[in-house]
């Protein structure tokens, strides 16, 4: 089918006014994207398409520089900010591959809650069950993908914000090496720990959309096949707590990844996370980093933010220079002792999140969003603070709600990853 027509579909779901097309897009290029999608079916007929994703129905996080538009992050604060001059980087080595990008889509204020909702723009529901949340940050863009209104969604990951929805909406959602995509024109959260990455409903888009935004050869990598592959089962505290159907979905999927030829071993690291935890009493990364970016309004318009996200950037107020440089200093040692302890395995796994979807009107009370909030970061942000890439595969579960199995490994092993995700994926669909 043509782009044009995918397009128009795709624009025909968005508007429907039954749909969450209003939720989940904060701003529709519905004109620059037609033009668009006419000029790579011009180039597909003339045989002269710029690659695999060239007339691809692409959705950006509204965090993304999009030149003569305000860099909103999903807040009404900086709706009034001065207009972005050129795209981001990323976002234009997509446009120069052929994408059409439709719009941008909404987030959780600030890119600060792993939950997805957002009292500013409005909540988009889950596809799977349009009563629950969708996950965050990058709530539009997995509804955008989850719902047919994009082909691919660009987001970017903290503390597992393209993992997070991804595991919640049935999609993939991968984070990259920090290193490998640039942030320039991404609205940061954390200068630490801030990846850009993204959403799609199989691994070969996620690959091939990585590729184009990280410079590389547009291609997907070689698959590497199951027979072999050291999968560490992550053993340690990211494994308790599971709602029965996600234990039922991970059992499952390590049966199946086994019955396939992988070598499935227990592989703790309880003690790196002990040591993590240790280094992050003092504040971590986020609260103080986000608390630096947004100071110049954070007292003056105090009640123009969710107060949600408002209160989780308050944490990083008192933290101490002396305590913070600290922090930046034990980092690097404990990415290294984690890269040591994983050197004998292909990838961790691990369910993504260890809860299904709540509903989004239990997280109206503020007790209810922090304990989800919590839960769904926690199997997530460590592989931040580690330095490391991870991909969220979609997991079968027994009640219909989707959940995600999520694959974790050292720093620079993307291609890799992107290798071993395809044959897990395919292991997956029986």
């Amino acid at each position: 089918m043509k782009s044009r027509d995918r397009l128009e579909a795709a624009l025909a779901r968005i508007n429907d006014p039954a749909g969450e097309g209003s939720r989940a897009f904060t701003v529709l290029f519905a004109d620059t994207a037609r033009m668009a999608a006419d000029a790579a079916d011009a180039r597909a007929e003339a045989g002269l398409a710029l690659g695999p994703l060239d007339g691809s129905l692409i959705s950006i996080k509204d965090l993304f520089d999009w030149p003569g538009l305000p860099t909103c992050g999903g807040s009404k604060i900086l709706r009034d900010a001065a207009p972005a001059t050129a795209m981001a980087p990323a976002i234009a080595r997509l446009h120069a591959a052929g994408a059409v990008i439709l719009g941008k889509t909404n987030m959780s204020e600030f890119a600060f809650s792993g939950v997805g909702t957002n009292p500013h723009y409005g909540t988009p529901g889950n596809p799977a069950d349009r009563q629950r949340i969708p996950g965050g940050s990058s709530s539009g863009a997995a509804v955008s993908v989850a719902s047919g209104m994009a082909e691919i969604g660009i987001g970017t990951d903290t503390g597992g914000s393209t993992r997070i929805p991804a595991a919640l909406c049935g999609l993939v959602g991968f984070k990259p090496s920090q290193y490998r995509i640039s942030r320039d024109g991404a609205l940061p959260l954390s200068y630490t720990l801030d990846s850009i990455g993204p959403l799609a409903p199989d691994v070969a888009a996620c690959a091939l959309a990585d590729a184009v935004m990280a410079g590389d050869e547009i291609a997907l990598p070689q698959t590497l096949p199951l027979a072999g592959l050291r999968l560490g089962i992550a053993l340690g505290p990211l494994l308790d707590g599971m709602e029965p159907a996600v234990a039922g979905a991970f059992d499952a999927a390590c049966a199946a990844l086994q019955k396939a030829g992988a070598r499935i071993m227990d592989h703790s690291i309880a003690e790196h996370l002990a040591a993590l935890a240790e280094a992050n009493a003092t504040g971590g990364f986020t609260a103080p980093e986000a608390y630096q970016i947004h100071r110049a309004y954070y007292e003056s318009r105090a009640t123009d933010f969710d107060p949600l996200v408002h209160a989780r950037i308050s944490r990083g107020k008192s933290m101490s220079a002396a305590d913070y440089i600290a922090l930046t200093r034990r980092r690097p040692e404990l990415v290294r002792r984690m890269a040591a302890h994983l050197a004998g395995l292909d990838a961790l796994i691990l369910p993504t999140t260890p809860i299904q979807a709540p509903e989004i009107a239990e997280m109206a009370d503020a007790n209810a969003f922090n304990k989800a909030n919590l839960a769904l970061l926690r199997n997530n942000a460590p592989f931040n603070v580690f330095d490391m890439c991870a991909i969220s595969l979609p997991l079968k579960t027994a009640n219909g709600l989707p959940a995600g199995l999520m694959l974790a490994a050292r720093n620079g092993q993307d291609k890799a990853l992107f290798g071993m995700a395809l044959s897990v994926e395919k292991a997956l669909a029986g």
